[in-house]
């Protein structure tokens, strides 16, 4: 066990795949300990654990709390160049939360701009550097393109590391580009690059610009996107209506309570015979706690 855990920290930033006599396939993926009606989140130990795959047990290898010696985490904040200019009363909230994470944090700030990412902040434990590199939004159509573009254009840039990997999206969540429908295929996109890289992606509603930014039809399925992909992909999505609320605190104070909860859980998934997905889930007994992660695992092909 304590190999395997070895190498899954090596590579906390992707999939670990190693196999075992049966064939079975040890993967990994950063779950979230939550309590329920605002009680103390407990400490949980791995035989307080079951992950399942599909309606099957399967069997886990670790279990490892990410905090003091392991609490390396790569936090990338994104904000939509396309959101209204009321984003700026949020703007104090939002510096306050990077400077007050953990010196093991590593904080970078970006821009969603035209499917793409502008990085204000490479990735920096230097919090007080990271606060100040943030700005106004564009608040303009210059910067319209789908912020699920943006999302995959992060991911696709950002280096290996020893450490989670989780991102904060504040933005309206609408896809100016695939339109508004139950299944919209830039999301789903966006969701599986998302577990593939094992990153965690909250989400923070807040209103944009134009047309799309007063349509009831068009905030909505935003609001909808947002909150499928920080649910799939074993985050969380803060929305209150669809203006902007007074205050991000009380959002970011759950966020922080996520990050000190979280954990390495390895183990094992039957593969199919091609590289698959694999729906998972995790319970545990442990009175009035849930552990919630993403709903499925990427997993490599199974031995010939």
């Amino acid at each position: 066990m304590k190999a395997f855990m070895l190498i899954a920290l090596a590579t906390l930033a992707l999939p670990v795949f190693a196999q075992d006599q049966s064939g079975d396939v040890l993967v990994h993926m950063v779950v979230t300990a939550e309590s329920r009606h605002g009680r103390p989140t407990p400490l949980l130990e791995q035989g307080e654990v079951t992950a399942y795959q599909g309606r099957d047990k399967v069997k886990v290898e670790g279990w490892l709390p990410l905090r003091g010696d392991h609490a390396a985490l790569e936090l990338f904040i994104l904000l939509d160049d396309v959101a209204n200019t009321s984003l700026a009363t949020q703007l104090e909230d939002i510096r306050t939360f990077i400077e007050e994470q953990l010196p093991t944090t590593a904080v970078g700030v970006g821009y969603m701009q035209n499917g793409t990412v502008q990085v204000a902040s490479n990735l920096t434990t230097d919090h007080e550097a990271a606060a100040k590199s943030l700005r106004m939004p564009l608040s303009s159509e210059v910067a319209v393109a789908s912020p699920y573009f943006s999302l995959e254009d992060l991911i696709k840039k950002w280096p290996k590391a020893d450490a989670r990997r989780e991102v904060i999206m504040i933005t309206d969540g609408i896809d100016r580009f695939g339109g508004s429908d139950p299944y919209n295929p830039y999301v789903e996109t966006a969701i599986d690059q998302s577990i593939k890289a094992g990153v965690l992606v909250y989400t923070i509603y807040t209103p944009g610009i134009g047309h799309y930014g007063h349509s009831f039809w068009a905030m909505n399925w935003g609001q909808n996107y947002l909150a499928e992909l920080s649910e799939k992909t074993g985050a969380e999505s803060y929305f209150v209506g669809f203006g902007n609320p007074v205050t991000f605190v009380p959002w970011f104070s759950q966020i922080n309570e996520r990050l000190r909860n979280q954990y390495l859980i390895t183990f094992f998934v039957k593969p199919e015979k091609k590289p698959s997905f694999e729906r998972v889930k995790f319970v545990t007994e442990v009175p009035n706690t849930e552990i919630i992660g993403a709903e499925k695992v990427w997993a490599p092909e199974g031995a010939k």
